[in-house]
């Protein structure tokens, strides 16, 4: 199996600012080893839905999903794996700025969201959770 199939944390942020703090938190629990970060929409599903071993994608143990990206938005991302059979099981951390209802309600739906988290306390979260 190849490296990118042992992907064991999958973050999909487009915003570099967002996306090194995240990292640095999550190296700081620990949880950074096997981290695939993608930066769009259309390529994180393409890699989500990519035959790793010629039959199965890649399946990480946990997906942080911004919602608010490049050419597909978060939503869709989470809308595609919550309706694959694949990838329905995957836990997805959805991770945003935004305070806008129309970006948090749908995604309440299909994860729990905890709006009033910062990122660290959400990585800590995670790393307590994972370890």
């Amino acid at each position: 199996m190849t490296e990118e199939c042992l992907v064991e944390i999958l973050f999909i942020e487009d915003n570099p600012h967002e996306a090194e703090l995240t990292i640095r938190n999550l190296k700081k629990h620990n949880l950074a080893n096997k981290l695939k970060h993608i930066d769009d929409g259309a390529e994180a599903l393409d890699f989500i839905f990519s035959k790793c071993d010629g039959e199965n994608p890649p399946h990480p143990k946990l997906i942080i999903l911004d919602l608010k990206l490049p050419k597909v938005d978060g939503l869709e991302i989470l809308r595609r794996l919550k309706a694959d059979e694949r990838t329905r099981t995957i836990p997805v951390v959805v991770l945003t700025s935004s305070k806008e209802e129309k970006d948090i309600l749908p995604a309440a739906h299909s994860a729990r969201p905890d709006v009033s988290r910062s990122r660290h306390r959400a990585c800590r979260d995670l790393g307590q959770a994972f370890l």
